[in-house]
C-alpha cells in the first residue's frame, strides 16, 4: 500500500510540484456575467461609459407645459382718425423698434391732399399679427397691427397638485425644449396662476425665461425638472444605465482588466430624478458604468464577440482554460504528453528518473517479499 502511495505522487512530482491555486481562477460569478465584445460589436452597439463619483443629488417634481407670451410684451397699433392706410411698411415677422413708422393714415377730412398722419410703433419687437391692408379703411377701434416683444417669455408648466408641497416662489427648475435639443436652462419660479387646472389636476407655475437669440416661439413644449431637495455625497448613475426587472436591477461595468469587456453588476437602488437614480449599494466609485449601449448588452450572446478564454489568452499572453483558470503544468503535460518544467528546460522534472528508479526497486522489492511469503506459507 506504501508502494501505491507514492506512485500516486509521481504526477505531482513530475510537474514540478505545482498545482492550481483559488487564486489562479477566475471568480466563477464574474465569468458568468461577463459580456465580451469584439471591436465590431462595440461600434456597432456605440458602447459609452461614464465614471460614477459621489456627487450632489437632486430630488426633483417633473412637469410638462409650454412657452408662452408676456401678457404685457404685447402691444397693438391703431389710428387715432376714421380714414384709410396709404402706406404699410411692417408685416407679419418683421422686427420694428419703438417710434418707427409702421403705416400712414389718410385722413376723410377734405384738403388736397387730405391730411394725412403717421402711426408709430410704441416699443419694439416683433410683428406678431397684422389686421389691414393697404387702401383699406380704418376706424380708431380698430386694431392695424399686434407688435410683440419677446427677449423675455414664460414657461409655465402644469404641476401637479399632489406633488405641489413644497414649491413656492423662488424653486429653482432645469428646463428642457425638446425644439431646442438638449440645452438646459435654469429658471426660478416666478409666479403660480390664477387658478388650478380642474381637469389635469394640476397648478400652473410660471418661469420667466430670457430668449437667447430668439430661438423660443410661443406653444413650444416644455420639460420642467423643478428642484425640492439636494443632498451631498450621492452616488447616482444615469437612469439609462440602469437594466433588468424592477426586482433585480443591474448595471454593466467596464472590465478593468480586459478589454471590450463588461461585468453585469446587480445593485441597489434609492431615489431618481429625470436624469439620475441613486445607488445605495453594488457600486464603488471609479466603476466605469455603461450609459449608452446597456440595453442591447442585456441580450448579447455568444456570437457577439469573444468567449472568456479567448479574451484572458489576449490579455496575459498565454493560454487559459475555458472557464479563465490558469492552465496548470499538470494540465499542459496532460494535452501535449510531455511533462513541463520551466527550470529544466527539457520538458522533464529533475526528479523524473530519480522516482522512476525509485518506483522500480520498490515495486520488485515488494514482488521477491510476496514470492517469499508464499514460498514459506505452510501448506
Amino acid at each position: 500500500m506504501r508502494t501505491i502511495s507514492y506512485l500516486l505522487l509521481i504526477p505531482l512530482l513530475l510537474s514540478g510540484g505545482t498545482a492550481a491555486t483559488a487564486e489562479d481562477a477566475i471568480d466563477p460569478a464574474r465569468a458568468a456575467n461577463t459580456v465580451i465584445l469584439d471591436d465590431t460589436a462595440k461600434r456597432n452597439l456605440q458602447i459609452q461609459t461614464i465614471e460614477v463619483t459621489e456627487e450632489t443629488f437632486e430630488t426633483t417634481v417633473f412637469a410638462i407645459g409650454r412657452i408662452e407670451e408676456i401678457p404685457a410684451s404685447r402691444s397693438a397699433l391703431s389710428s387715432r382718425i376714421a380714414g384709410r392706410v396709404v402706406e404699410l411698411n411692417a408685416h407679419v415677422g418683421d422686427f420694428v423698434n419703438a417710434g418707427d413708422v409702421l403705416a400712414r393714415v389718410e385722413s376723410r377730412q377734405p384738403g388736397n391732399p387730405p391730411p394725412t398722419i403717421d402711426l408709430k410703433a410704441l416699443q419694439g419687437g416683433l410683428v406678431v399679427d397684422s389686421h389691414v391692408r393697404i387702401g383699406e379703411p380704418v376706424e380708431p377701434a380698430s386694431d392695424l397691427l399686434d407688435v410683440a416683444d419677446r427677449s423675455r417669455l414664460w414657461a409655465t408648466a402644469k404641476i401637479p397638485e399632489p406633488e405641489a408641497q413644497g414649491i413656492v416662489p423662488g424653486t429653482v427648475a432645469k428646463i428642457r425644449i425638446p425644439a431646442l435639443g438638449d440645452e438646459v436652462i435654469e429658471a426660478t419660479l416666478a409666479r403660480f396662476g390664477v387658478e388650478a387646472d380642474r381637469e389635469a389636476g394640476a397648478i400652473e407655475g410660471i418661469f420667466e425665461l430670457e430668449n437667447r437669440g430668439g430661438l423660443l416661439q410661443p406653444g413650444m413644449r416644455a420639460e420642467f425638472s423643478i428642484i425640492t431637495k439636494r443632498r451631498e455625497d450621492i452616488m447616482a448613475v444615469p437612469r439609462t444605465a440602469i437594466q433588468g426587472d424592477p426586482t433585480k436591477r443591474v448595471v454593466f461595468i467596464k472590465d478593468y482588466e480586459l478589454p471590450n469587456a463588461f461585468v453585469r453588476a446587480p445593485v441597489v437602488l434609492g431615489e431618481q430624478n429625470d436624469a439620475f437614480v441613486e445607488v445605495i449599494a453594488g457600486l464603488f466609485p471609479g466603476d466605469e458604468v455603461v450609459t449608452r449601449g446597456s440595453y442591447a448588452l442585456s441580450f448579447a450572446g455568444s456570437g457577439s464577440g469573444m468567449s472568456l478564454k479567448e479574451a484572458l489568452d489576449a490579455a496575459h499572453g498565454h493560454e487559459h482554460n475555458e472557464d479563465g483558470s490558469e492552465i496548470t503544468d499538470v494540465q499542459k503535460a496532460a494535452k501535449t504528453g510531455v511533462n513541463s518544467n520551466p527550470e529544466t528546460g527539457n520538458g522533464e522534472s529533475p526528479w523524473f528518473w530519480v522516482i522512476i528508479a525509485w518506483a522500480a526497486v520498490t515495486t520488485l522489492a515488494t514482488i521477491i517479499l510476496a514470492q517469499r511469503s508464499l514460498k514459506n506459507k505452510p501448506v
